[in-house]
């Protein structure tokens, strides 16, 4: 709080509050609070935020309570305070929105809160078994809001006037639903294409559904049935990649996986992820073929607690904590997720076997969000729906830069002042249907946070569709190098000033050499960075092929180790493979220094997983063999700062055992980074130490670096509010921008 009046009596205060309070009932509780000190005034939402005067004895006590019992979906960033001339008025009134440009935001959307859920079995309420009731503290935000402020007629309920009930629970300050935007009930609001009983019977029947939920729609099946979560697979084209279970209950979701303290409190949240949880494979085997963890979420909306109910009244008593569905998002390979309902019905026609419709528009397709719980804190792995439009606050302001990350995994970032807005999960730039949606993002972010941006910051790589559109877009373009983007969004939202060293582990990123890095130590210091280290590079015979194809990297590194002759034998089931010595005894084999391509080349070569089916199977599925990770002495070898695992990898020739196996190469390849990293620390003398890149997802990789960082009294620094993968990349990109634009600190080395 700032701002230094005190009121006196016969003196007005004006306070201007800021952050995420509008539409979560920031101006009926702070109508309560003035109310309670006998205050005369008015509270309004402005494009600022909320502004409000008081007036009255009790001025300074009101100032001194605001921020302490705010309601649960509100955010306050600031307060500010200014004495202004009294107005001798005694009532306190809420008033209609400010116009003017934007700078406050939009909320995430969250879970029905307890005592909408009590309404809604309720029998006597007027909301009882309604798949849309909310109020003031849950519902819908982002997903359905067209711009700011964040009023009922820039939303997609402006469509469904208020009945009278309704209409009196908006207008009264002294309940939970006062300026609800979303609120309806069954007399004036959306409605669903088919009944619940019809919904329960197709999923007790083995059938697929499709419903639409917050963010867009989502397809669901019984997760035990073997048979249909098959049926699932074959129709939706997804071979291998895990789906996530949804359970009525938390309690519930002991009997499908180990629940610890943090995970539930995570699983319980109001942004109700997916969260990734050890399995007791106890759901049908193709839920989450050849993995350890399981995604497991709790309902979302009305819609998800009244199929559970359903599906319990057509059960024994009780019956429904054994449930547990299949919730997946309901698109088609590559495409983004589906929200239009005529567009839903033609395209998964062919996939679901019901799709259950509602005329509530989702403005704003968001994914549902993805975390772990690694080394004791939560880890982002997708961040969207209940988390996104969320700011990362900045260590200062900075010129409006749009950031448009790269192609695998994609975000946007925006800034503004010293906040940076980062997109909802886009995904994979692969498809037009994907281009459009990230060409809608940045179109729905720069309106609604009503910011121009003076430059445009993207990937190294000249051919991604995100380095295409920064250069049609006409604007001051910036590239910025893919792995250095990566440490820079961590110093982003650690707010951290001065020099730090960099270890990004990833799978590809464009160099500023051109070549195909991966595994880098990097010192960065404001808008600048430099090469310090590298993995030995290693040779991707088949090109992008090799990264889709892990044997392939197997067979490199057989080669490499003088064991070229072994590849037909070996790998015969691929008719390639006796072709692939002479290709690699050719000079002109791309090399890279990649972390995933190493993760790749063990699981090929252990036997693990040959071909990948969907990005990072075969790192996942050779973490998941983990039992205890084991050190190898002389393990690796460093030289000018080159770190090879070459006699990791002639040890796990000869090891039989693939679990063991996968142990050791965890347990040496971890230790490998912490000599690494201490040894360049030393040598610059910098303490500070980024942990980034995709391989930060694998937990035993984080926690054994971390401890080892820890241990040699050196600072990790790794990701808290994004994923460290490509999601994160953006925010990068937009904080080496702004550093470039309005520096305060240089280092040589390449953007």
């Amino acid at each position: 709080m700032n701002g230094g009046a005190q009121a006196q009596h016969g003196t007005r205060l004006r306070l201007r509050v800021r952050g995420a309070v509008q539409g979560v009932g920031f101006r009926p509780y702070v109508y309560g609070l003035a109310k309670h000190y006998r205050l005369g005034g008015f509270v309004a939402n402005d494009p600022q935020g909320v502004l409000i005067e008081v007036e009255g004895d009790n001025a300074a006590d009101f100032v001194e309570a605001l921020p302490r019992q705010t309601p649960p979906l509100a955010r306050i960033d600031d307060i500010s305070v200014e004495r202004v001339a009294p107005a001798a008025s005694d009532a306190f009134q809420i008033r209609e929105s400010g116009r003017g440009q934007i700078a406050t935001r939009i909320a995430p959307d969250a879970a029905t809160c307890p005592q909408c859920l009590a309404e809604l079995f309720d029998p006597k309420s007027r909301f009882h078994l309604y798949p849309f009731v909310t109020c003031t503290d849950c519902g819908p935000r982002f997903t359905i809001a067209e711009r700011l402020p964040y009023d009922r007629a820039t939303t997609a309920m402006k469509r469904f006037p208020l009945c009278e009930a309704c209409a009196a629970e908006y207008e009264n300050p002294a309940g939970r639903r006062f300026h609800a935007e979303a609120i309806s009930c069954p007399c004036c609001g959306p409605q669903l294409s088919h009944g619940l009983d019809e919904i329960a019977a197709a999923l007790e029947e083995g059938r697929i559904v499709a419903i639409k939920g917050l963010g867009g729609y989502q397809l669901l099946c019984d997760a035990r049935n073997e048979a249909t979560v098959g049926q699932l697979r074959s129709r939706k084209q997804r071979d291998q990649k895990p789906f996530a279970v949804m359970v009525a209950v938390a309690d519930a979701a002991v009997a499908f996986a180990e629940v610890d303290a943090t995970e539930r409190a995570l699983l319980q949240s109001v942004a109700r992820p997916i969260v990734l949880l050890k399995s007791r494979h106890a759901v049908a085997p193709s839920i989450a073929p050849g993995l350890d963890r399981i995604g497991v979420m709790l309902p979302v909306a009305p819609l998800h607690h009244l199929i559970f109910h359903a599906l319990a009244l057509r059960d024994a008593p009780g019956e429904v904590a054994h449930w547990a569905l299949v919730c997946t998002s309901a698109n088609l390979r590559g495409d983004p997720l589906l929200i239009d309902n005529m567009e839903a019905e033609q395209r998964l026609a062919g996939i679901a076997d019901l799709v259950v419709t509602h005329d509530r528009a989702v403005v704003t397709r968001a994914d549902d969000s993805v975390l772990s719980v690694v080394a004791g804190r939560p880890q982002f792995i997708r961040r969207a729906r209940g988390y996104v439009p969320e700011p990362i606050r900045l260590a200062r302001k900075v010129p409006p830069i749009l950031a448009v990350g790269g192609h695998f995994k994609t975000t946007v970032t925006l800034t503004r002042g010293d906040e940076a807005f980062v997109s909802q999960h886009i995904g994979d730039l692969d498809t037009a249907a994907a281009i459009r949606f990230f060409e809608e993002t940045i179109d729905h972010q720069t309106r609604v946070l009503d910011v121009e941006p003076v430059a445009i910051a993207h990937d190294l790589h000249p051919d991604m569709a995100s380095t295409r559109f920064a250069e049609a877009s006409g604007r001051p373009t910036m590239a910025v190098q893919h792995h250095h983007a990566h440490a820079a969004s961590v110093l982003a939202e650690h707010g951290h000033v001065g020099p730090a060293l960099a270890l990004v582990l990833d799978g590809y990123g464009y160099g500023s050499d051109g070549g195909n890095w991966g595994g880098e130590l990097l010192l960065c210091d404001g808008a600048g960075f430099r090469r310090i280290g590298h993995l030995a590079p290693l040779k991707m015979p088949g090109g992008d092929r090799a990264a889709r194809e892990p044997w392939r990297m197997a067979a490199a590194l057989l080669h490499g180790l003088g064991r070229g002759n072994e590849i037909p034998r070996r790998f015969s089931a691929h008719l390639q493979a006796k072709y692939l010595l002479p290709l690699l005894e050719r000079a002109d084999v791309p090399v890279t220094t990649s972390a995933g391509r190493l993760f790749d080349a063990a699981a090929g070569l252990l036997g693990v997983c040959a071909v990948q089916s969907y990005e990072g199977e075969a790192a996942m599925k050779l973490e998941a063999l983990v039992r205890k990770a084991s050190v190898l002495d002389g393990g690796w070898e460093i030289r000018n700062r080159v770190l090879s695992l070459r006699p990791l990898f002639e040890r796990l020739l000869a090891d039989g055992d693939a679990v063991e196996a996968a142990g050791l190469f965890h347990g040496t390849f971890a230790a490998a980074c912490v000599d690494w990293v201490v040894g360049a620390a030393r040598w610059l003398n910098v303490s500070d130490i980024v942990l980034s890149g995709g391989c930060f997802l694998n937990a035993h990789l984080v926690e054994q670096i971390e401890h080892g960082c820890r241990a040699a009294r050196l600072n990790p620094l790794r990701p808290r509010q994004l994923p460290p993968n490509d999601g994160g990349l953006s925010l990068g990109q937009a904080w080496v921008a702004a550093l470039t634009l309005a520096p305060q600190s240089h280092l040589g080395g390449s953007t």
